[in-house]
């Protein structure tokens, strides 16, 4: 059988007039505000009043590895079977990053006929949110040494700038660098870097913020150095916060497309997973609340990152509470996690299964046990899975009370969603009792502690003398009570991309704490995390082109 490209389907496909697909929800003409034909931006401001009266399903899924998992197409295909079902159903996805995309992923809209479109202007450009983003984040960064170069009249300590410039590609070249050389008129030399835009505080704070004033609140609070005696210095000691709004104020908008079968989808914000809170805005989570009766929406990377984040940080500040909670494996993926070489994982190794199942296992009790959600494992369908692996992992997690649905949404789209609906709208009548994995008031450590032992099953958290500082730092400038935002590697649930399956018997370190003050959270950074990815080998840029009637090839 011959299989198309993910772009050739997506070029194939029929769009609807944006505005048909705003009329499935409701959107009138005064709150919508097309980008072209089959894209919009939808201003929240005129669905202020209406109430929230869908209810919310969180996609997630094992930790990441070669072989795939398929979350974001499992959320399309969800989305679209549940609409086949008859109900009044709303997608809420991030946007890709310009990072990824040229560089080891490629695209992020879905596959196969599970995909949002248009697929293209999603990968690319869209709206433009990322580039208003890293202007905003540019223009404060040359605002402080602005500032510094005439006059320093706040005292700030050059070696004690934490504001750092941001581009929205892999640039590892630009991760450190010396800025303000060519002497006195061209600024004061010191020590700099570029983070990827994704990574920057401001796209944290436009996913959390609620409106446009709280968002220029954010962005006032957000600290950007220290000053000689240690007081943190913020953007409105700049008086930066109003143009950073100016810049921002539409990329606030949430916007609008469609799936391969016409499902109103928001995608929306892209903050990194294993950097950030990995979800995408409460704008358009709230707004598709308002306007659908079922909303479908995914966290990046693994559960232990981003579903702990959604449900940590992000619930916290929207009010949200998930009704359910999709879980995505692929037998390849757990037989990876159980040891079995790539180049095997399309054999069927029942042993190798059995050894990779307890990082699903410990997934899915995440959920159910420190969360209180209810919980559906969706095995994602590949042509080489045999009946006996799929029943092993049926038999595991019906143990722990856990149904388990076969997903095949990549090759029928919605129509091979139809199971993992049912049971979604089963769970979804259930009553929960969510619980978050650690209370606010909790010290730093005590909830990084909580994450570590709850969630990743470590013995404990090891921190370095430098984090310890930092801590006590935060909490004398009373920063304590805000939740934790982890940047931890997405390979495993310690933080040794090594260690695979459910690993036990292992200490997380903890390297560096900082506060995202303006996000409303403290980042605890542990391993060799970095905040500017690098190019692989053979980037995927080198795959994509373009003819000479504009039709792009090689996306994904």
């Amino acid at each position: 059988m011959e299989y198309k490209s993910d772009i050739e389907i997506a070029q194939e496909a029929k769009m609807l007039p944006i505005r048909e697909i705003a009329e499935k929800i409701g959107i009138g003409e005064e709150t919508l505000e097309p980008y072209g034909r089959t894209k919009a931006k939808v201003d929240i401001n005129h669905l202020k009043d209406q109430p929230r009266n869908g209810k919310l399903i969180l996609v997630t899924a094992i930790n990441p590895t070669p072989a795939g998992e398929g979350k974001t197409t499992t959320s399309v295909g969800l989305s679209d079977a549940l609409s086949k079902l008859g109900k009044k159903t709303v997608l809420c996805l991030r946007e890709p990053s310009l990072g990824p995309v040229f560089g080891v992923k490629g695209g992020a809209a879905g596959g196969g006929y599970s995909q949002v479109v248009p697929m293209e202007d999603i990968n690319l450009h869209f709206t433009g949110d990322f580039h208003a983003i890293g202007a905003a984040n540019n223009l404060l960064a040359a605002m402080l040494d602005n500032h510094i170069q005439q006059g320093n009249v706040l005292d700030i300590d050059t070696r004690q700038i934490v504001w750092r410039r941001a581009v929205d590609m892999n640039d590892r070249q630009l991760r450190n660098i010396v800025c303000g050389l060519g002497g006195k008129a061209n600024g004061v030399p010191r020590e700099d870097g570029f983070d990827i835009t994704v990574a920057s505080e401001i796209m944290a704070v436009l996913c959390l913020s609620t409106s446009l004033k709280d968002l220029k609140e954010r962005l006032a609070r957000m600290v950007i150095a220290y000053t000689r005696d240690g007081k943190p210095v913020t953007a409105s000691d700049l008086r930066a916060e109003g143009a950073m709004t100016a810049l921002l104020k539409d990329a606030l908008k949430p916007n609008l497309v469609q799936t391969l079968e016409h499902t109103p989808a928001f995608i929306h914000g892209g903050p990194f997973a294993n950097i950030a809170h990995g979800c995408n805005s409460i704008s358009a989570t709230e707004t598709a609340l308002k306007l659908g009766d079922y909303v479908v929406t995914e966290a990046g990377f693994g559960a232990d990152l981003g579903a702990e984040k959604f449900l940590d940080i992000k619930c916290r500040a929207g009010g949200f509470a998930p009704n359910a909670v999709v879980v995505v494996a692929t037998v390849r993926a757990l037989k990876h996690h159980g040891g079995v070489p790539k180049a095997e994982l399309n054999n069927e190794n029942l042993e190798g299964l059995e050894k990779g199942l307890p990082n699903l296992l410990q997934h899915v009790e995440n959920i159910t046990k420190v969360f209180g959600l209810p919980c559906v494992v969706a095995i994602n369908a590949f042509p080489m899975d045999t009946k006996a692996e799929l029943n092993l992992v049926e038999e595991r997690c019906k143990a722990l009370g856990v149904n388990v649905a076969l997903s095949e949404v990549w090759a029928k789209g919605g129509a091979g969603g139809k199971a993992l609906a049912e049971e979604v709208l089963k769970l979804c009548d259930q009553p929960s009792q969510f619980t978050y994995c650690y209370e606010a008031e909790d010290s730093i450590a005590d909830k990084i502690n909580a994450i570590a032992t709850k969630i990743y099953h470590a013995d404990g958290v090891a921190f370095t003398a430098g984090a310890k500082k930092q801590m006590d730092k935060l909490a004398a400038l009373g920063y304590d009570k805000l939740p934790i935002c982890m940047a931890k590697t997405q390979y495993s649930f310690s933080d040794d991309a090594s260690l695979l399956g459910s690993p036990r018997d292992f200490t997380v370190t903890v390297r560096n704490v900082k506060v995202s003050a303006g996000a409303g959270f403290i980042v605890a950074l542990t391993g060799d995390i970095m905040t500017m990815p690098g190019l692989p080998k053979v980037p995927s840029a080198e795959k994509i082109d373009v003819d000479e009637n504009g039709m792009i090839s090689g996306l994904f």
